[in-house]
């Protein structure tokens, strides 16, 4: 993974050096929009605590959560590395997560003889609590609105690209000056931008770097049912995983922790998440929208779908964890992209869009804002016309290991290099400590990437394509299949040849005239890549600058009424517990243990339902208690991780996933269906006393050791 992640940045390096060559508002929204209309508030509600919702939870749940309670939020709640979400659960620094964040860093700490996927983890004493080098989580504890400062900086700039690098500038200076400012000093600095543009934070952060693994179920638990599982409800994964926090040598001492409420949740009750979700773009319009619908999804979905095939058949023999970690990614992306392109076709759902955008509009125009402004939906629609037109070439001539395989990739780097050599020697020569050949592991997962990129050439450009009319047909004027192609082309390369590499290095010109298969085709594809790529790195600059215009106006129209777009930035959202109808019938809002069994026994114990064998024979108490359950809350991936709290800042569950409707989230917020699953702290403790004897833990998490209290769903007080 090292290797081709160097790889990939030789590419940039050597891409970036050709292209160089060439308002303070209130909460006003006080209800929910939730009809087939569409509105603001489709946009979601991923609440930052720079502008706490605190007078839309007392209208909306008769709740009053003071400045003390967001604080107290807040700083119980971590990021865990720069990937997903955790939180305190206890004075010791013990450290909440889930099995699906912490797989890496958990297996990580693997000795010899161990498989820790196969038996999980617990350290029944704190010495043997291991330590997982290089993990981190960070506790958000400043904040300070950096908006003027950063659109004064953009301003003054006459051009796009003039605008993002002040920016850039400005982040800098403000990250330099405020690193020596009393109360930020040592903290990990970050600048945030919200409403792509139209607010900016600096957030700091106390980094902990001693972060010991304490507990962590076997795979088949956290992961129970796999990918056919995934995305779905009913669900039945214990996917948790705890941590501790430690500081100069001991457990972290803080008062900052949610504590456990074994009790859990009820019909209706008012809950919270707060975390990290990674992206959204909700503020997208409709003209980027149907761009996303019509060509950019459906080309991710296909690339993801046949390397996630490649990898799958490369590991029928390798066995590699790592590779079985970068499949179940494959997996997971496959799935939610694939909701969110059923999402995109919605009429009903696009539909929402267009009425929402017309309110912006008229919204807009009713506050009189500036006319260049007001035709910011018109230049965005220009400009992702002008996206579409070279979509192709961008899209599938791009040179990566993951699209094209290492040497064809390799073959582009050459070309770039070539043109660098010819034109401008001393950028070449400072890049060419980087042309280094590629040492090819395995050959036939090298065919299969290359296979799957002819096969995805000829499909979107033609067979009449030069490209592809040159990749597939032989000098005898024989035409190949793509995946007798990608055999050809591997077996009679010389780019894993030193001495061929350095004449190329060396020689202006030889990489133009050589008649290397890999190179002759590279000459082909690079010079429209190239071009494609030029003209779509301007255009993405454009809209850069656009969609922050457009985050500006969201802003002054309707303040912090409406949440920015999810930036893996700390946010807080609220639900409620509560049912959906699905598949002809109705979702319970819990699940309990006697569901996984049931799904284990109706799957006669095969993966991905089968259980480890301390699973097997479970005692009568345990079938009865919770397992997951579901909420209204709106999440995305980066929420891993994230602690579920109820109104008295008590963790009640653990989110870890949403349901398959939910998957549109990444453009719209429709709560109808859209629901949360999170693993039921009940549910954790009853796993921990009748399966793993973690009393330990128990007895930290509750402070007693007594039965887990059975669980049943009951209605909210009003």
């Amino acid at each position: 993974m090292k290797y081709m992640k160097f790889r990939s940045a030789q590419l940039a390096i050597l891409s970036f050096a050709l292209l160089a060559g060439s308002a303070s508002a209130q909460n006003t929204l006080t209800t929910q929009v939730d009809t087939p209309k569409g509105g603001p508030l489709d946009l979601g509600k991923m609440w930052t605590f720079d502008n706490p919702p605190a007078d839309f939870f007392k209208k909306t749940y008769k709740f009053t959560a003071d400045e003390k309670w967001f604080d107290e939020a807040r700083l119980a709640s971590l990021r865990f590395a720069d990937y997903c979400s955790a939180s305190f659960v206890s004075a010791n620094g013990l450290v909440m997560t889930n099995h699906h964040c912490a797989r890496e860093s958990g297996t990580g700490v693997t000795r010899k003889g161990e498989d820790l996927n196969a038996t999980g983890f617990f350290a029944k004493t704190p010495a043997e609590e291991r330590k997982v080098d290089g993990l981190f989580v960070d506790q958000l504890v400043k904040i300070d609105d950096i908006t003027k400062r950063i659109q004064d900086a953009m301003s003054s700039a006459t051009s796009e690209q003039a605008q993002l690098q002040a920016r850039e500038q400005a982040f800098t200076a403000v990250k330099q000056e405020y690193g020596t400012k009393e109360g930020w000093k040592g903290l990990e600095l970050q600048t945030i931008t919200f409403y792509n543009g139209g607010r900016y934070a600096l957030y700091g952060f106390k980094r902990y770097t001693d972060v010991r693994l304490v507990f962590m179920p076997e795979l088949q638990l956290g992961f129970f049912g796999g990918d056919y599982d995934n995305f779905t409800y009913p669900r039945y994964a214990l996917d948790c995983s705890f941590f501790r926090v430690y500081d100069a040598g001991k457990p972290l001492k803080t008062t900052h922790f949610f504590k456990f409420n074994t009790n859990g949740v009820r019909d209706g009750e008012p809950i919270f998440v707060i975390g990290n979700p990674g992206h959204t773009e909700r503020l997208k319009t409709v003209a980027e929208l149907e761009f996303d619908r019509d060509l950019q999804t459906p080309a991710t979905i296909q690339l993801l779908h046949n390397r996630s095939a490649a990898l799958q058949a490369y590991n029928e023999t390798a066995k590699s964890d790592s590779v079985l970690n970068e499949i179940f990614s494959y997996e997971n992306s496959l799935k939610a992209y694939g909701g969110q392109l059923d999402g995109l076709r919605d009429t009903g759902l696009m539909a929402r869009k267009s009425v929402f955008e017309e309110q912006f509009k008229a919204a807009a125009k009713a506050k009189n804002l500036p006319a260049d402004q007001l035709k910011t939906w018109d230049d965005i629609a220009t400009n992702t016309a002008q996206l579409r037109s070279i979509f192709k070439d961008a899209n599938y001539l791009a040179p990566s290991e993951r699209t094209m395989g290492e040497l064809l990739t390799f073959a582009n780097v050459v070309s770039q290099y070539s043109e660098l050599l010819a034109t401008r020697p001393q950028d070449a020569e400072r890049a060419r400590s980087l042309l280094e050949p590629p040492v090819v592991k395995n050959r036939a997962l090298e065919e299969a990437y290359l296979t799957a990129h002819l096969s995805e050439a000829q499909a979107a450009l033609g067979n009449d394509d030069p490209y592809v009319k040159a990749a597939l047909t032989g000098a005898d004027g024989k035409v190949r299949t793509p995946k007798e192609t990608a055999a050809y082309l591997v077996k009679n390369t010389k780019l894993t040849d030193p001495a061929f590499v350095s004449e190329l290095a060396t020689r202006p010109g030889a990489a133009a005239v050589s008649k290397d298969p890999m190179l002759a085709l590279a000459r082909i594809g690079f010079p429209r890549y190239l071009a494609a790529g030029r003209q779509a790195r301007q255009i993405t600059q454009r809209q850069e600058v656009l969609r922050g215009q457009l985050g500006r106006m969201l802003y002054d129209v309707y303040g912090t009424a409406v949440p920015p777009d999810a930036t893996f930035s700390l946010r807080i959202n609220d639900g409620v517990v509560q049912s959906y109808k699905y598949n002809g019938t109705k979702a319970p809002i819990l699940t309990t243990f006697a569901g996984l069994y049931d799904r284990n026994y109706s799957f006669a114990d095969k993966a991905p339902w089968n259980l480890p064998a301390r699973w097997k024979n479970p005692p009568m108490e345990l079938l009865k208690q919770p397992m997951c359950f579901i909420s209204t809350n709106d999440i995305i991936g980066g929420n891993s991780g994230s602690p579920m709290i109820n109104k008295n800042l008590e963790a009640v569950g653990l989110a870890f996933d949403g349901n398959m409707e939910s998957l549109p989230g990444e453009f719209i917020f429709v709560p109808d269906v859209n629901r949360t699953i999170s693993v039921h702290t009940g549910g954790i403790i009853a796993a921990m006393r009748y399966i793993y004897k973690a009393d330990r833990l128990i007895s930290e998490l509750t402070g007693a050791t007594g039965t887990t209290p059975i669980t049943k769903p009951k209605a909210a007080k009003k």
